[in-house]
């Protein structure tokens, strides 16, 4: 699986808009690949990204039913929620980011460089502060909070912002992008909903997003 990031000749306004003109030339990858243990309800979900000198820019569209959001606040559990996230691990065999967003637009963000579990948490990781996860601008077409759950079919876009400062914080820095390849997935998910699912954009074996192995390339063009 390879996405190509296509440099931003506008900056996409951050409205959440799927189909601002700033978003029309780059390319939408669907997160269609489901878990089997996933629920009947399998949303489609597509993204765009594109960078420009100083930020990444990414958009989400889902095409929902079943949407809950309760929590609102920076590393609230968000993907027990209606959620989005992109992985992405700038550098070969270095730590990746996991940006986590529910549809309310409450994230979180940690830097892991060991996936494995000890005790319910990653070998090595570190949780952005939120002086540093707060850089991260995110923009939701739907309310901080969904609740009742909303049973009823509702398309929903996300929109986010993220400093090459804030992963430079982490990686040291990454130089000029073009010509670069990261490697990524992208992911939707829903767990305390009546319709619980997992969908990936690069397939995965097992119930768990955190499988770097499984990443596709990011292409910078």
């Amino acid at each position: 699986m390879t996405y190509r990031l296509r440099r931003c000749s506008n900056v996409p306004p951050l409205r959440a808009e799927w189909n601002d003109p700033a978003w029309l030339a780059a390319e939408t990858a669907e997160v269609g690949c489901f878990h089997p243990q996933s629920s009947n309800h399998r949303p489609r979900t597509f993204v765009r990204l594109m960078c420009d000198d100083e930020n990444l820019h990414g958009i989400f569209k889902v095409e929902d039913r079943y949407v809950r959001c309760i929590r609102e606040n920076y590393f609230d559990d968000v993907w027990k929620d209606s959620c989005v996230e992109c992985f992405i691990q700038p550098k070969p065999g270095g730590g990746y980011f996991n940006f986590e967003f529910n549809c309310g637009g409450a994230h979180l963000c940690c830097y892991i460089t060991d996936w494995k579990l000890k005790n319910g948490w990653f070998t090595q990781a570190v949780k952005l502060p939120a002086v540093i996860g707060g850089k991260i601008l995110v923009k939701s077409s739907l309310p901080r909070l969904v609740e009742p759950e909303n049973k009823e079919a509702v398309d929903w876009t996300l929109q986010f912002l993220i400093p090459l400062a804030v992963l430079e914080e982490f990686t040291g820095p990454l130089a000029k992008l073009s010509g670069q390849t990261w490697q990524g997935n992208f992911f939707k998910c829903a767990e305390e909903v009546s319709h619980p699912h997992w969908a990936s954009w690069s397939p995965i074996e097992e119930l768990n997003f955190h499988q770097p192995g499984s990443f596709g390339s990011l292409r910078f063009d």
